[in-house]
């Protein structure tokens, strides 16, 4: 990004910085959101009951550290609104009929780093109040010492309220806006901040979705307005019965915040006793954003010259990976970048830069807090199949993260010994070993049987919601498990199955996950569908829709899974640069679908692999979590009686019965 906006902040080199479960609700205000959704307002929703308390646990889980609650309370009177703003223990849901209007933002937090513990939602002087879950890994310039929310509260404290601008460089009082501030961002966020100068009521989550937020928008029959992190309770543990009355369609209660930046002016009604406010979406103002927003590549459909060129080359490279993997000495990493184009050194170079932002130990989690002796310490863990996404991760990671420092591989199944994932990743292990013996790698054994996860089924409904197929509870439920860490390692260093197992859980908070690989690199069977359909341009247009939609299909769920388990994910191949890069490069470089599985479909991951000397990784086909750890097979037959029975029903876009074998 250019024109950074530089700003620093009075941190000491103690403050923490932390991932956040964050809440609005709001109530008193007449609320409208016809400019941008006409329709809304006439739907009808799920009649979901909760309590505030229930919200309150739900966000704890997220950030156990602390939790905190602020209330903004709006007075109206002659068409002047005064404002205060009071600590909050007693909140409560309930409707407002004093005509004031009420603001309750709700915080939770996971210490990731410092000594000094910041508690959500933050207020200045001002009277301003945000609650902040994200990273700044660039664009924002700011200290290593300084924490990110403290340093976002500042920057947007500076920012123009005037109102007579909602984005660019405010003439008339010679302030940034909001919009560019939150546009410039580089990193995963969600934000609620309210302007209290101008009444303004500022929320929304960056471009891709790295960060869940849902909103229950106001309807005629519920005119509440909320914003959260989580839902707090799954629809399919109260069974309401609205669908079967008069053939109406209901939709979820929440829904994920379509990506983007949105302000709720509050004013005072001129005709009645009430305030009022207008929810408006504003574009991201960042140009560099806006064209990886947009998706467009522009080599999608090579020449005979290109594909002839790219063959040989794929031959040449195949030759020197085959003999570099039969040499008796374990080859470094990069022996055969002779034979591998410019292009892949420069996606291995922004890839490690990635991980290197994600894990530097100024943004992680440090031993003092947990009071875990430093050699016990694992910062950083990494959900791990053993296949090329996660391979690539473990060794840019063990290239960035201090040599003092163990890593976690946590591998989930659902079949023991026998499932896919677990095989591999056993065999990623030993290829890790051999690209970097230095590291203590340690491979944790989580194992599960779905029969068995009765009560962990039904909470995990809760956090994948409002997204409700079964593909996505299997899903859910690998991650929540994975991501957990409570499992088994071997009491070898060499994980040889002769050892005994002993019992192990993963504290490291923060973790690594391989999302937007796939999306990106043309990793999944659709594509190749698309590619035999319509040829490159069929295939590029698969995978825009992918990245256009992955905030709602993969990332809002993926982020509630695992970070109810107190940890947080971390998406590196997602990374703004990694995209750009990406999307810089003809499509016939990134994956040819001409070539065979394992060789054509990510083709550049692939040769980033070889660069890293990951011959076996190199080479592997790709599986989806809930095939490779067997999850699907076992939910096949639990709930459609066999795998045949649920092919034929196509089982994985089948939506859940609220009264099903999950209630």
């Amino acid at each position: 990004y250019q024109n950074h906006i530089l700003r620093r902040c009075n941190g000491t080199s103690e403050t923490d910085t932390e991932m956040c479960g964050i809440a609005l609700t709001v109530s008193g205000i007449h609320i409208n959101i016809s400019s941008f959704d006409s329709t809304r307002s006439h739907s009808h929703t799920d009649n979901l009951q909760f309590s505030v308390d229930d919200l309150k646990a739900a966000l704890r889980r997220r950030g156990p550290d602390s939790l905190g609650v602020k209330k903004v309370t709006l007075q109206h009177c002659e068409n002047q609104i005064s404002s205060f703003v009071e600590q909050d223990e007693t909140l409560l849901c309930s409707a407002n009929n004093d005509g004031n209007g009420e603001l309750h933002f709700i915080g939770s937090t996971l210490q990731l780093r410092g000594t000094v513990p910041l508690v959500q939602p933050l207020v200045d002087a001002s009277r301003n109040i945000l609650v902040f879950n994200g990273e700044i890994f660039g664009g924002l310039e700011l200290a290593r010492d300084c924490n990110d929310g403290e340093f976002l509260m500042q920057t947007l404290g500076n920012c123009c309220s005037c109102g007579s601008c909602v984005t660019g460089y405010c003439v008339k009082c010679g302030k940034s806006s909001v919009t560019d501030v939150l546009s410039t961002i580089k990193g995963p966020w969600a934000i609620v901040y309210w302007q209290d100068s101008s009444r303004t009521l500022w929320f929304g989550r960056d471009a891709f979705g790295r960060r869940s937020l849902l909103v229950h928008w106001p309807t005629e029959e519920d005119s509440a307005f909320l914003l959260s992190s989580v839902s707090p309770v799954s629809p399919a543990q109260q069974a309401s019965e609205n669908e079967a009355h008069n053939g109406m369609e209901y939709i979820s209660y929440w829904e994920e915040l379509p990506c983007g930046i949105y302000s709720m002016h509050v004013d005072a009604s001129n005709s009645n006793a009430f305030l009022v406010g207008e929810v408006q979406i504003h574009e991201y103002t960042n140009s560099i954003l806006k064209e990886l927003i947009k998706w467009e590549r522009i080599s999608v459909e090579p020449s005979s010259e290109n594909l002839q060129t790219s063959h040989h080359k794929l031959s040449r490279r195949q030759h020197d990976v085959h003999s570099a993997s039969l040499e008796t000495v374990p080859c470094e990493a990069g022996s055969t970048q002779t034979a591998i184009p410019m292009r892949v050194h420069m996606l291995l170079n922004v890839l490690k830069e990635s991980v290197k932002r994600r894990t530097s130990l100024y943004t992680i989690y440090q031993e003092v807090i947990s009071g875990i002796r430093q050699e016990k310490f694992v910062p950083v863990a990494i959900l791990f199949s053993g296949g090329l996404d996660s391979m690539i991760l473990a060794a840019l990671l063990d290239q960035c993260l201090d040599p003092s420092y163990e890593i976690d591989l946590l591998t989930v199944s659902f079949d023991g010994e026998l499932a896919p994932d677990r095989k591999s990743a056993k065999a990623g292990l030993k290829e890790l070993k051999r690209v970097a013996p230095s590291r203590r790698w340690r491979l944790v054994e989580i194992d599960a049987d779905l029969s068995d996860l009765v009560f962990e089924t039904s909470h995990v409904m809760s956090l994948i919601n409002p997204a409700n197929t079964y593909m996505d509870l299997n899903i859910g439920i690998a991650l929540w498990l994975a991501s957990g860490g409570n499992g088994w390692v071997s009491d070898a260093d060499d994980n040889d199955a002769t050892h005994a197992r002993i019992k192990y859980k993963s504290n490291a908070r923060i973790l690594l996950v391989g999302s937007g690989a796939d999306e990106q690199c043309a990793g999944y069977g659709r594509h190749r569908t698309s590619f035999r359909r319509g040829s490159w341009l069929g295939l590029h247009e698969e995978m825009k829709l992918d990245m256009q939609r992955i905030w709602k299909r993969n990332l809002g769920r993926d982020d509630r899974c695992i970070a109810d388990n107190g940890k947080e994910a971390r998406f590196p191949f997602l990374d703004e640069d990694v995209i750009r890069v990406l999307l810089d490069f003809p499509l016939w470089e990134v994956a040819n679908l001409d070539q065979p599985s394992g060789t054509g479909d990510k083709k550049i991951l692939r040769e980033v692999a070889e660069l890293l000397g990951l011959y076996e990784a190199a080479v592997l086909p790709k599986r989806a979590i809930q095939f490779g750890s067997r999850i699907a097979r076992e939910s096949n037959r639990k709930n459609f009686g066999s795998n045949r029975a649920a092919n034929q029903a196509s089982a994985g876009s089948v939506k859940i019965c609220r009264k099903s074998n999950f209630n």
